[in-house]
């Protein structure tokens, strides 16, 4: 089951847990922790006692490769979030989700899913990263300064843009309008769509919320895991959703929940 259900116990934190400009209206919306803050240590302390993310199956039944022990490892830490809502029967629940991809895994059964198809990510991206590869290994074994590498360099950097541009195109993103789009027309602002945009929880939580008919009440992101190289990110912290990648689409897919609340 995506949505757990929850007795909301009346604590509430009016503090942004993300904000973003949006590409439509033009006007800034905001989601607040509200009631969230207790469900998301309640899943970190769940994610610690057992020692893994696929928390719907038995035990004996876990996936290795979902193990927590992996946030520990040289990969360090990761992002995780729940969003508290209301279905339309008006009963409450929460939602949970982590950021990226874990352990190279889209999708754990009971955490919402990515923005894309992954299946149709896998088919369509396959052959331009195993290109790209080959063309970092033809570059690492020419002279540095070379003409020829530096002629690669670029090739492998087209490449690359290339390739961000069409996964760009492949994440579609939902407000509470009903709306849906692709990322590029939900972005604020004409800079470059950073790498990443679209990968957090918040926007993961948001996307599942409004495809379904659920109201958000409030929404919580925690790190768990190895501090992270720039030390900004420490295990049990709560952190505000980025401004500068997901808060740049958050706008737009916040869009129309003030009219439905």
């Amino acid at each position: 089951m995506i949505m757990e259900p929850i007795k909301l116990t009346g604590e509430y934190d009016p503090s942004p847990a993300c904000r973003g400009m949006c590409a439509q209206c033009g006007k800034e919306h905001v989601v607040p922790i509200g009631p969230a803050r207790e469900p998301a240590m309640a899943l970190l302390r769940t994610m610690e006692r057992e020692r893994r993310i696929d928390l719907s199956v038995p035990a004996d039944q876990a996936d290795p490769r979902l193990t927590i022990d992996y946030l520990y490892g040289p990969a360090r830490g990761q992002m995780f979030g729940v969003l508290v809502v209301r279905d339309q029967s008006g009963n409450t629940g929460v939602l949970k989700a982590f950021s990226g991809q874990y352990n190279s895994l889209w999708q754990v059964d009971g955490w919402v899913d990515p923005l894309l198809d992954v299946q149709r990510f896998y088919r369509e991206t396959r052959d331009a990263e195993r290109h790209i590869k080959r063309l970092g290994r033809d570059i690492v074994a020419l002279p540095d300064g070379s003409p020829q590498r530096r002629s690669l360099v670029a090739v492998r950097k087209k490449a690359s843009q290339t390739l961000m541009r069409e996964i760009h195109g492949m994440f579609m993103v939902s407000n509470f309008r009903g709306e849906r789009v692709p990322l590029p027309q939900a972005v604020y602002g004409s800079e470059g769509i950073p790498t990443g945009t679209g990968d957090c929880c918040a926007p993961k939580l948001l996307n599942h919320a409004a495809m379904h008919g659920l109201i958000p009440l409030g929404l919580a992101e925690f790190y768990c895991g190895r501090t992270n190289r720039s030390e900004t990110r420490h295990h049990g912290e709560i952190y505000p959703s980025c401004l500068h990648k997901c808060g740049r689409i958050l706008g737009y897919m916040v869009c129309g929940l003030e009219e439905r609340e």
